[in-house]
């Protein structure tokens, strides 16, 4: 059977207000202001891609898991400058996450964990359909296997 999914960026009005402070407020808030050395290295979390050597970003901590289980989570994330949203089709992957080493939690309807897997990202498309072959999975999080850092949320449609 062919599940159909949809991947979620971070909202950018959520995250605008960030390049309006300066370093000190960023600082009180534990987020710092970065320029990307290498590409790909700071992957974007609004746009799901790899910034650009140059580009300006925020490094903050991200309430990914905001939910009311033994499992909710935050973690660091970056955030380009004058990102633009992702807007990807249903059962379209993310590019960038393609070379990276990807961490796969499902979770059920009371935000439990119930499946997790760790895999090459270029089998993403894989793995979310096998992971949705779970009847009790309500949603997933990709994660970068190593750092643990979050990417985005998939839906099931």
């Amino acid at each position: 059977m062919e599940y159909q999914f949809q991947v979620t960026a971070l909202d950018p009005t959520a995250t605008a207000h960030f390049f309006e402070m300066n370093d000190e407020e960023l600082t009180k808030i534990n987020a710092c202001r970065m320029t990307a050395d290498a590409s790909p290295g700071f992957p974007c979390r609004v746009s799901l891609q790899d910034a650009e050597v140059g580009e300006e970003l925020i490094l903050f901590n991200f309430p990914h898991h905001d939910v009311a289980s033994p499992y909710r989570a935050s973690g660091p994330v970056f955030v380009r400058k004058n990102a633009q949203p992702a807007s990807l089709g249903v059962n379209q992957m993310p590019g960038h996450l393609g070379h990276r080493l990807l961490s796969l939690r499902g979770y059920d309807e009371k935000s439990m964990l119930v499946a997790a897997k760790t895999f090459q990202g270029s089998e993403l498309g894989e793995e979310i359909r096998r992971m949705l072959g779970n009847a009790s999975v309500k949603y997933l999080h990709v994660h970068n296997a190593a750092q643990g850092c979050f990417h985005c949320r998939v839906e099931r449609l």
